[in-house]
């Protein structure tokens, strides 16, 4: 039997999560997501896909974050017309997040034609997908709870199991049995998340694996203690009200909002934070949390004991405030006096943040607030790393409000909670480590660590390689 792994993404970078695994002819696709960074690099990439889309037989999806589902309508768009299996709840979450690329698209289309015309230029871009490849997308999701083994397509046994990163997310179990009853098993961790996080659940043991396709984010860092999350954060705001100035929070719609939702309502209700507006000012994150709302069955046992046994919701208290239309964000550019503003994008590369940047981040009674992990070559990279003058939507801005980053929100698992997760599993018939997901710093001290702790064969996947598994 002819096994094969092959990267289409992800590889010596944090984004455009594809892995083909190839299986006596038939194809795989792990993942199917959108590169993010430099933008005419990035649309190259996007464009480029995966070799052929009406032969993938299926799609498995880890979870819903847009650099693993958002290129899925495009896939269907090229031919795909397989099943696309996945967690209800990232069923759920990936319509939301394709729509809204789709959106996302259109408006870029239109604003950039519109500035090519003012400076007599040609404008020949056209979006990757619309609304209605959006739309068939979803509708070839195929769900399936996790610890539910389940057959793809007549050929492999597939397991999701609980991967702690986001709602639904699920790390993947594969199973192909070849001539004579041999077995070969094939992990993917997708996006390992966090123990001890708010509202879902810590990530579940994997189990026994002769090969592991493992992600590196963090490979090189550790994490800021989550214990000390909420005492962080009710500095950060306390000290900026007392400025008199605005925390202004770019945070991913799904995840990362409802985490900060629900710590600012631990905050608020034990009097930590002075009483001040808190919105949420991101259409994706409002109907994300709605989504949140209904999928209790992610949730970890401190969420229903903080929240769901008393009948409160999390997501809701006296400051918060959603934002739903233009006119309120544009509002909130106006709003004087101290708020917390929580938008989207997490990396500033697109939506409503950006407006609130242009509006604050030249004011240095405010703070820009990082709370996750910035991608190579985004504009909140640039902002992270301390640069001081910024360009958003063509225009220079000068840096002077505060820069602060609480590492202890992080999704992903650091290198220590890795191995944690990993030494939890059966090693004794692991064969090889694929490493993907990385920066290159990343990638090689995870490598030396890996082997450090006894790893044999731990290897970096590169972009457009095959591997041979069997």
């Amino acid at each position: 039997m002819a096994i094969t792994l092959h990267s289409d993404g992800a590889a010596r970078e944090v984004t455009g999560s594809k892995h083909t695994l190839e299986v006596d002819g038939k194809r795989y696709l792990i993942d199917c997501g959108a590169f993010q960074g430099k933008r005419e690099e990035s649309d190259k990439k996007n464009r480029a896909l995966v070799p052929d889309p009406a032969s993938i037989d299926a799609v498995i999806m880890t979870h819903a974050h847009f650099d693993h589902c958002g290129m899925l309508p495009l896939l269907v768009k090229r031919g795909f017309k397989g099943n696309v299996w996945s967690t209800p709840a990232t069923r759920d979450l990936a319509g939301l997040i394709m729509m809204d690329s789709a959106r996302i698209q259109a408006r870029d289309a239109e604003y950039l034609s519109k500035q090519a015309g003012k400076k007599g230029q040609n404008f020949d871009w056209k979006p990757l997908y619309d609304e209605q490849d959006a739309v068939e997308a979803a509708g070839q999701f195929v769900t399936v709870n996790y610890d539910r083994p389940f057959t793809v397509e007549g050929g492999p046994l597939v397991t999701f199991r609980d991967a702690g990163h986001i709602l639904g997310s699920a790390t993947v179990h594969v199973t192909v049995e070849g001539a004579g009853g041999k077995k070969t098993r094939i992990g993917f961790s997708g996006d390992l998340g966090r123990p001890d996080k708010p509202i879902i659940r810590d990530p579940a043991p994997m189990a026994p694996v002769d090969y592991l396709v493992l992600e590196s984010t963090y490979g090189d860092r550790r994490h800021e203690s989550s214990v000390d999350a909420q005492d962080r954060l009710a500095k950060v705001v306390s000290d900026t009200v007392k400025r008199g100035g605005k925390v202004i929070i770019p945070a991913f719609a799904v995840e990362r909002t409802q985490e900060l939702v629900y710590h600012l309502h631990l905050l608020s209700d034990a009097g930590l934070i002075p009483k001040v507006p808190i919105w949420v000012d991101s259409p994706m994150a409002v109907n994300a949390t709605s989504i949140f709302q209904v999928h209790p069955e992610c949730y970890d046992r401190e969420t229903h004991e903080a929240f769901l046994k008393h009948h409160v919701n999390p997501f809701g208290f006296n400051e918060l405030k959603f934002s739903t239309s233009v006119d309120d964000s544009k509002m909130l550019n106006r709003l004087q006096g101290p708020a917390i503003i929580i938008s989207a994008d997490g990396m500033c590369e697109a939506g409503r943040i950006q407006h609130h940047l242009i509006h604050n981040i030249s004011d240095d009674r405010n703070t820009i607030l990082i709370v996750g992990y910035m991608a190579a070559n985004t504009l909140g990279r640039r902002i992270k790393d301390g640069q001081k003058q910024v360009r958003i939507h063509g225009e220079p801005f000068t840096v002077k409000a505060r820069i602060e980053e609480i590492k202890a929100f992080s999704a992903h698992a650091d290198y220590v909670e890795t191995w944690d997760w990993l030494s939890k599993t059966d090693l004794s018939s692991l064969k090889t480590v694929f490493l993907v997901h990385g920066e290159d710093e990343a990638l090689a001290a995870f490598k030396k660590f890996l082997e450090g702790k006894g790893l044999k064969d731990v290897r970096i996947v590169e972009y457009g390689q095959s591997y041979t598994l069997d």
